[in-house]
């Protein structure tokens, strides 16, 4: 009976909140590149996820360079209203070596949790996997889950993974050789433990590297 209450008590907070929403139209010298529909708060109805090029040039270099955003969107009454905006998340059309061949960030929505992944090469051998979790609780959208995947054509395969739901984390590092001459390769290495994490990081307030934590036994730091 608690948890009917709860469950409840929560749809109608929803629904209080839903009917303050904006309408949302497509922001003029906006470009969509990707959307998904979804239910991300257990209502039963699929809310819209649409990713943006916006009008917005990042000034750190002369290329076409746009930064981008991305609006959760609820249907109410036919009609589309911005639930949640970021630009925080997402890295700029412009990342990486070569930024004209990047496919565009990549949307998920499973078990009502929204996942956001971003591949970039940072020169012509390294690509750089970056995907994101995030799910709907207390009045919010968190951080549930982190996969941030490096890897080299030859010599290495980094990976580091947090579930933020467990503290699980998981620092992987792979190491090979294209040269047959090479002699000395390193050792790969493996690490499962145990993190205590405090609290959960909303959505609007996390961006990727601004965060870190020293690995267990090791002198590196685990960066996300």
């Amino acid at each position: 009976m608690k948890k009917l209450f709860c469950f409840i008590s929560a749809l109608l907070i929803i629904g209080l909140q839903a009917q303050s929403l904006k309408d949302f139209s497509v922001p003029k010298g906006y470009q969509k590149i990707a959307e998904a529909k979804g239910d991300l708060d257990k209502d039963g109805k699929d809310e819209t996820v649409i990713i943006f090029n916006t009008d917005k040039k990042n000034k750190l270099n002369d290329r076409d360079n746009f930064l981008r955003s991305f609006f959760i969107l609820k249907n109410i009454d036919g009609k589309l209203k911005i639930w949640k905006e970021n630009s925080t998340l997402l890295l700029s059309s412009g990342m990486g070596f070569y930024p004209e061949e990047n496919a565009p960030p990549e949307i998920s929505i499973k078990n009502n949790s929204l996942s956001i992944t971003q591949i970039f090469n940072t020169n012509s051998r390294h690509t750089q996997t970056y995907q994101h979790t995030f799910r709907f609780q207390n009045g919010d959208f968190y951080l549930i889950g982190s996969h941030d995947r490096f890897e080299d054509t030859c010599d290495f395969n980094y990976l580091n993974e947090i579930n933020f739901s467990t503290g699980k984390v998981i620092a992987d590092e792979e190491y090979s050789s294209c040269d047959e001459e090479q002699k000395v390769i390193p050792k790969d290495t493996h690490k499962e433990f145990k993190h205590p994490f405090k609290t959960l990081i909303k959505m609007n307030s996390f961006k990727i590297g601004e965060h870190k934590f020293k690995i267990p036994g090791s002198d590196k730091d685990f960066i996300y």
